[in-house]
């Protein structure tokens, strides 16, 4: 894949409206950690999620939103209480699930679901009845 400054180097970009983008950005940026790539008038903004990034769009309507996005993070206790902090309404508190990932849900400031999950074994998917498939 050719890089290219304006776009971020990662495969999947997760794409959410929200009715003020620069609030949006902010919020997240204060409660969940992610940092500012690139702003794009008051329309649109890029933000680094660790290894990836999501984009903030304006939404036409401010109707609440009903899609949802998950995010690996390295410490799921440090995150859940900064998201806290932050104002994030838990939807979800840090559990530990049999597929080896400690999870929480939060809720934004538009009622977005955020889940948040950390690794903490190497679960074979059978044991837990999953399908694995091919990978890449």
């Amino acid at each position: 894949m050719r890089p290219n400054r304006s776009m971020p180097a990662c495969t999947v970009i997760p794409e959410l409206a929200y009715a003020d983008v620069a609030t949006a950005a902010t919020w997240l940026c204060d409660a969940f950690g992610f940092t500012l790539r690139l702003a794009i008038g008051d329309h649109r903004v890029q933000l680094n999620v660790g290894d990836g990034a999501v984009v903030l769009t304006r939404s036409a309507d401010g109707a609440a939103p009903g899609d949802a996005v998950m995010v690996r993070v390295e410490d799921m206790d440090a995150h859940f209480e900064r998201a806290k902090r932050g104002g994030a309404r838990i939807a979800s508190l840090p559990a530990d699930y049999p597929y080896g990932e400690r999870q929480y849900t939060a809720l934004d400031l538009a009622g977005r679901r955020w889940t948040f999950s950390q690794s903490i074994a190497d679960v074979s998917p059978e044991s837990w009845g999953g399908a694995p498939g091919a990978v890449g």
